[in-house]
């Protein structure tokens, strides 16, 4: 009996391991589609620009394109970070819940080295408040469409049979974006510049009111242009933007998801000068990256959302204008 176990146990062993192999080598062809040799240039560009990276190290640049989305509110209405103001009104949380994104790229070939591509994301959702209605804890949802953009242009680095050889990630835009329905965004608030600020000194300027005018040079080609800091640091940063609301718009910093969920904080508002029909006002607000923080480079977002965006529950009423940039945290 103990000499048939034996005979048994050995091709089942064997057996195990050639069936792990072979269902390992399926899983990675499934999961790394950048090996496809059979892409065109373009194609390759395109996956790369929109739903993949070149690898899984989270300091690489083109991580951020396929994340730029979800690194803004996504899942729901969240609450203002603790360290923030207390809410204003009655408003507890509130949050954007992505149902849909459309993808579009166009590519401008410059000579035969250089490749441009435009991303432009359609996102459907429902943006949700949660507060105190007539004394009454209730929650209003307001279903937007939102429209964003980023260039992100590639630089040949050889003349291979297969693109991923042929081409890299040389520079990208800061991302421009804002409401398109229920109210466009852009038609009520412009952000004209952001500025970042460390120990008080200017070191980043990004102009509006198209961010996507803003380039980052890639690491892999030595860029080093975007916000840098360690976890525990801190820096500051500047809102300038032009609004046609007589009540103060609510300016918001956002950064991605991490182990506690996405994260926001408040602005304040520093200034304000009326300009014509509107306001010129500055919001300012000092920024600390937290311990716990992922390293590596992310996206984050500024909002500027009207008031009665926030503050009431008319559907109808929901006009925001954004833009985000990279950041690295060392």
């Amino acid at each position: 009996m103990d000499a048939f176990k034996k005979i048994l146990i050995v091709p089942v062993f064997f057996l195990i391991i050639f069936t792990s192999l072979i269902s390992l080598m399926s899983g990675c062809n499934d999961n790394n589609i950048t090996d496809n040799s059979s892409m065109t240039d373009d194609e390759y560009i395109s996956t790369i620009a929109i739903n993949t990276a070149f690898s899984g190290n989270s300091d690489d640049d083109d991580n951020l394109f396929s994340s730029e989305v979800f690194d803004f509110d996504s899942d729901g209405p969240v609450s203002d970070d603790p360290g923030s103001d207390t809410p204003i009104d009655s408003v507890l949380k509130w949050g954007r819940r992505i149902l849909d994104v459309n993808v579009n790229t166009e590519i401008t070939n410059v000579g035969d080295s250089i490749k441009n591509v435009l991303v432009t994301r359609t996102v459907t959702g429902n943006f949700i408040i949660i507060g105190y209605i007539n004394g009454i804890l209730d929650s209003t949802i307001k279903p937007f469409t939102q429209q964003q953009r980023r260039i992100i242009n590639f630089k040949r680095t050889n003349r291979h049979h297969h693109p991923r050889h042929n081409w890299r990630v040389y520079e990208y835009s800061a991302i421009d974006g804002n409401t398109t329905t229920p109210q466009t965004g852009k038609d009520n608030i412009i952000i004209n510049k952001v500025e970042f600020y460390n120990n008080n000194e200017l070191v980043l300027t990004l102009n509006g009111p198209d961010f996507t005018t803003n380039f980052f040079r890639a690491g892999f080609f030595g860029g080093h242009n975007m916000n840098e800091a360690d976890a525990g640091e801190s820096f500051k940063m500047m809102v300038y933007l032009t609004s046609n609301q007589s009540e103060t718009d609510a300016v918001s910093y956002h950064w991605p998801r991490n182990s506690n969920g996405h994260q926001r904080v408040r602005f304040d508002l520093v200034s304000e000068i009326p300009n014509g029909n509107g306001f010129d006002r500055v919001f300012e607000k000092t920024i600390e990256i937290f311990h716990q923080h992922r390293h590596g480079r992310h996206n984050a977002f500024i909002s500027a959302n009207t008031n009665s965006s926030l503050f009431d529950n008319d559907p109808n009423l929901l006009s925001s204008t954004y833009m985000g940039f990279p950041y690295r945290v060392r």
